[in-house]
Formats: C-alpha cells, sequence, structure tokens
C-alpha cells in the first residue's frame, strides 16, 4: 500500500540554512486552524502566532490585554492547522518579564501544551538573560527589537527606531548579543531601513525578519488581517501593502444572505431534506 508523502517540516534551521543561502524568509500570523491551513498550503516559511490577536480578533487597542490562557488557544489551533510551516507563539505581556522563571515556565508551556515550536520574546540587551536561559532550557527563541508593542506606552506610540546614533548603537548591541544568546532569528519592527540592513549584514546566523524595516532584512512578516484587508479602514501604515481588499466581498455575501432568508429564498427545496 503506498503512503501519502509527508511534507518536510520546517524548523529553526530553516531560517539558518535560508540566510545563508541569501534566500528569503516568508512569515505571516494567523491564529485560527483554517487560515493557518491556508497559509501552509500555500507555502509560507513560518506562521506567527502573534499577541496582534489583540487587536484583531479580540478588538483591543493595544496588544497589552491578551492572556497566555488565549494566546495558548490560539497557538493550539493554528499547530492543528499545520503540517510544514514552522509555528512560533508570541509571548504575550507580563508572561516572561517578571522572573526568569516565569519566562522559562510559560515558554514551556507554549510547546508542551500548544506544540509549537519556537516563541518570540520582546526586547534587547534588558532581555539578553532572560532569553539565553529559556534557550538553555531547548525552547527556541525568536528575538524582536525596534518597534516592541507591549512597550507601546514607553515609546509613546508607533515611533520609527534608528533614527538617531544612539537607537542605532542601542538596535546594534541588542541584535549581536541576541544572537549571541543564541536566538534563531529576530523581528526588526518599525527601524529605519539602513540599521535595519547593517544589522542583516552583521549577523551571522540570526535571520532578520522585517515589518517595516525595508528590504534588505533576510526576510519579511505581516499581520494576515491587515495583508487581506480585514482591518480598521484608518490604520494604513506606510510599510503595509494590502494584497487583497476583502471586507466589500464579505459585506456582500452577507447583504445576499440576508436578502435570500428575508424572501424565504433559502433553503430551497434543493438544500431542505425530505422524508424518503
Amino acid at each position: 500500500m503506498s503512503r501519502t508523502p509527508q511534507k518536510k517540516k520546517n524548523t529553526v534551521q530553516t531560517f539558518i540554512n535560508k540566510k545563508a543561502k541569501g534566500e528569503k524568509i516568508t512569515v505571516l500570523t494567523a491564529y485560527d486552524s483554517f487560515m493557518a491551513s491556508l497559509l501552509d498550503k500555500a507555502g509560507i516559511d513560518a506562521i506567527l502566532v502573534g499577541d496582534s490577536a489583540a487587536n484583531v480578533i479580540h478588538g483591543y487597542t493595544s496588544t497589552l490585554p491578551i492572556s497566555m490562557d488565549i494566546m495558548l488557544a490560539h497557538t493550539a489551533a493554528v499547530v492543528r492547522g499545520t503540517q510544514k510551516a514552522l509555528v512560533i507563539a508570541d509571548m504575550p505581556f507580563l508572561s516572561y518579564q517578571p522572573s526568569v522563571e516565569t519566562a522559562i515556565r510559560n515558554a514551556g508551556r507554549f510547546l508542551k501544551e500548544s506544540g509549537s515550536e519556537a516563541v518570540k520574546i520582546e526586547g534587547g540587551m534588558e532581555m539578553v538573560p532572560t532569553i539565553k536561559r529559556v534557550i538553555e532550557c531547548g525552547i527556541p527563541v525568536m528575538g524582536h527589537i525596534g518597534l516592541t508593542p507591549q512597550s507601546i506606552h514607553r515609546f509613546g506610540g508607533p515611533k520609527v527606531q534608528g533614527r538617531h546614533d544612539k537607537s542605532r548603537a542601542y538596535l546594534m548591541e541588542s541584535a549581536l548579543a541576541l544572537q549571541d544568546a543564541g536566538c534563531f532569528s529576530i523581528v526588526l519592527e518599525l527601524m529605519e531601513t539602513t540599521i535595519a540592513g547593517e544589522i542583516t549584514q552583521a549577523l551571522d546566523t540570526a535571520a532578520t525578519i522585517g515589518i517595516g524595516a525595508g528590504p534588505d532584512c533576510d526576510g519579511q512578516v505581516l499581520v494576515i488581517n491587515d495583508m487581506l484587508g480585514l482591518r480598521d479602514e484608518h490604520f494604513k501604515p506606510k510599510f503595509l501593502r494590502e494584497y487583497a481588499n476583502l471586507p466589500p466581498i464579505i459585506l456582500n455575501a452577507v447583504k445576499r444572505y440576508i436578502d435570500d432568508v428575508t424572501r424565504g429564498d433559502f433553503p430551497n427545496e434543493n438544500e431542505s431534506y425530505s422524508s424518503s
């Protein structure tokens, strides 16, 4: 009996190998099994279960309110819909900042309870000791520097990072330290283009994944809802490219459904069950 060949699973080594070969890495967010399965079938390299779920799924104005339990549920759903893509869980606010022990425990929960293969932790130099210990425990970590949304109040809003010498030095020092700590990848968010390129060139193994950081990163990530047009119409960052505009399609489908039900056209005879 022949067996359907299984897709070769992407791992953190996929990121490292692609960086070494100069091949671009593709990442998108997802929060449910069905969307994850679509991204997986399309051939995405990795799926980030972002704490952006707080905004695009739960309606919060920041990422801060989302909890570990909710993030675990989203991540488990994504894992169930994925065969090949590497699944990375975004550690939510206060799931790792209070102590190293807290970070290890919660990062371990993502691997044990949701089935994710890596976690993402925000922060530069200040988070290196914590990230290093998490990695030493066998948990792969993606770093995240530049604009870090969990620290949005400290930044005073979404401001581009790396436009001044002090900021550029901090970003470069942080990226190198995160690589030395063992991060397989680092998200560079809302960052001046040239420093993002310099960081990418300076890193030997850690792949850079940009979002609003220009074209010179090793790969790119976008929030799936944003790139499909499923977002607040007032949210129009410069870095966002929309690949579809789904709201009008959805609105039209719902209006047709309402009309069909109201007129008694749905369900029709072919959509109903008879006694025979």
